[in-house]
């Protein structure tokens, strides 16, 4: 696994200058991988046919014999276009491209003991407007990027049941302007994963994986001067995925995420010396949620497979606090995707998904108004076993 090690500064490098386009609910970020773009992330957690598992499940790594690598890129278009109650734009498109690279090592060093790292940008957020917008006193520029290293070890209990045990090393950077005032802060923390895959038949997988919580202390300046602080805890997550071989040429996937939100209240500046909160905080009061996401693939040939896919995200933000800053809302998945297999030359993989975002309401001093809002999203993913 040297080699995997030796590329984690290029991924880390890549993840740090672009991961800054959020997607799934809030400023979480699905897409760890493009291979299952194509299918809405259906089966994330069971599917287990590159190294990108050790993401979503490090457990799956019991499936993939030998070395595998798999990396990727993903593109983020996400749009916000902001109209008051006349139907008068103001701050032009606050979304823009985002991308998201990603890179997994995996290695199989006994019949059953499996280990392997990844690289990976699991939070992402990027919205700016114009600087003489109607809600320039509330936000102008938001800025959250974040690095994961996940070094994880799996281990096949028997021919049904497989274990896995990731940790997580993440670096936050983030930046908050609006007009007069500029904080930037960051910080490096730890976290965990686990999963387990339950192989209940050569046709049927079942998985489980669980992400805990990362909290974080971000230290930096107000203004580029004053020292200042502030505590935030980003949010664990669990998912439940089946996968199944339907026939020689249909496979269906099905997932059910649930990511605790609530832990998100809000963010309140400190200065780092005094200890004294600097203004308003920033109010977030999410609520936990869900994902449902349903996919599938045919295989056409014995190099091409189509993928299908459909999802529904509901978001975390509650109309009553909804900010410029992060103006998400319920949203549908539509991918679709394939993969060419050309052996022992490895596989890539293609998707793209438009995202149907309900069109969210604001109501804050100054902005009284709904957004325009959607996103596209395509990427693609390269596996090799060796």
């Amino acid at each position: 696994l040297l080699a995997g090690f030796r590329l984690m500064p290029m991924a880390a490098m890549l993840v740090i200058a672009f991961s800054s386009a959020s997607s799934a609910a809030g400023f979480q970020l699905l897409e760890q991988n493009a291979s299952g773009l194509g299918t809405a992330y259906a089966g994330s957690a069971a599917v287990a046919d590159n190294a990108s598992t050790i993401y979503f499940n490090p457990a799956g790594m019991t499936q993939l014999g030998g070395y595998q690598l798999s990396a990727g890129l993903v593109g983020v278009r996400p749009s916000y276009e902001y109209r008051d109650q006349a139907g008068v734009k103001s701050g032009g498109d606050a979304g823009s491209w985002g991308a998201v690279p990603n890179a997994y090592l995996s290695g199989q060093v006994t019949r059953d003991l499996f280990i392997g790292v990844g690289v990976s940008a699991p939070f992402g957020l990027a919205t700016e407007y114009d600087s003489a917008w109607a809600g320039r006193l509330i936000a102008i520029k938001s800025k959250i990027t974040t690095v994961n290293v996940n070094p994880s070890i799996a281990y096949r209990v028997n021919d049904k049941v497989s274990l896995g045990f990731g940790l997580n090393y993440q670096k936050i950077d983030a930046e908050l302007t609006k007009t007069g005032v500029d904080l930037k802060g960051d910080d490096t923390s730890w976290g965990w994963n686990a999963g387990a895959l339950f192989t209940l038949s050569p046709a049927m997988r079942v998985g489980l994986s669980y992400r805990s919580p990362i909290k974080y202390t971000l230290e930096g300046t107000l203004n580029g001067a004053l020292p200042i602080r502030a505590d935030v805890k980003l949010p664990d997550t669990f998912i439940l995925s089946v996968w199944q071989q339907v026939s020689d040429r249909w496979e269906a996937m099905g997932d059910l995420s649930y990511t605790r939100w609530g832990s998100l209240d809000n963010l309140t500046v400190v200065n780092r010396t005094s200890g004294a909160p600097i203004g308003a905080p920033e109010i977030f009061n999410y609520e936990n949620s869900w994902r449902f996401a349903w996919g599938a693939a045919y295989k056409a040939n014995d190099a091409a497979k189509l993928k299908f896919g459909i999802a529904f995200d509901r978001t975390p933000v509650r109309n009553q606090y909804r900010s410029p800053r992060v103006p998400d809302n319920n949203r549908l998945w539509l991918s679709l995707g394939g993969q060419w297999n050309a052996g022992t030359y490895g596989k890539v993989d293609v998707g793209y998904a438009y995202l149907y975002v309900l069109d969210p309401s604001i109501s804050q001093p100054g902005l009284q108004g709904k957004y325009d809002a959607s996103a596209h999203v395509v990427g693609a993913q390269y596996s090799v076993g060796f």
